[in-house]
């Protein structure tokens, strides 16, 4: 009689199986959250902007993000203020960041809502956002010049960075001036 262990079996049977590598998706804030959060007391009227071609590339030119802009996702406060949802690429999964404006066009708060990828969460720490507070579409807003960069979140950061500049940029060329629309 032949012993054959029976445990390495199903792992030889495993040895050729490709494997998937999920990242965690980290939740932060939802949507009503972060309007609460930035806006606290005010009523949001959901104000969707419509983007011609020239906005547009008005908007891929100033912040190199490619990733299309949803419109559907701003929001007018009830003091002139704007709260705008994004979207950009971190290393390889989206980020959802929110971009709290005061009605005088300065950047009031940003927020990561969600964060997908397995490491770079680190650009969700309130010390590193803060740095974009104040800051309006006319600020440099560049990695390594006025904004700071964090040791291995740097594509996350150059992202998001970038992703707020859009935001800023849009909120320029389309929502200012743009009273109870």
């Amino acid at each position: 009689m032949r012993w054959t262990p029976v445990a390495i079996i199903p792992l030889a049977a495993l040895a050729g199986a490709p494997v998937t590598v999920c990242a965690a998706t980290k939740v932060f804030l939802s949507v009503e959250q972060a309007q609460q959060a930035m806006f606290p007391g005010q009523a949001l009227k959901q104000s969707p902007v419509f983007l011609t071609e020239a906005q547009s590339d008005a908007m891929r030119s100033a912040s190199s993000v490619r990733h299309p802009f949803r419109g559907d996702r701003v929001w007018q406060t009830s003091d002139g203020g704007w709260f705008v949802v994004d979207e950009v690429l971190g290393k390889h999964e989206m980020i959802t960041y929110a971009v709290g404006i005061n009605s005088d066009g300065s950047l009031r708060q940003i927020e990561v809502l969600e964060y997908r990828e397995s490491y770079g969460y680190q650009v969700a720490e309130p010390i590193w956002r803060q740095q974009f507070v104040g800051k309006t579409a006319a600020s440099t807003l560049k990695l390594g010049e006025d904004i700071k960069n964090i040791s291995g979140a740097t594509l996350s950061c150059k992202h998001l960075t970038d992703g707020v500049k859009r935001v800023m940029v849009m909120h320029q060329l389309a929502l200012r001036g743009a009273v109870g629309r």
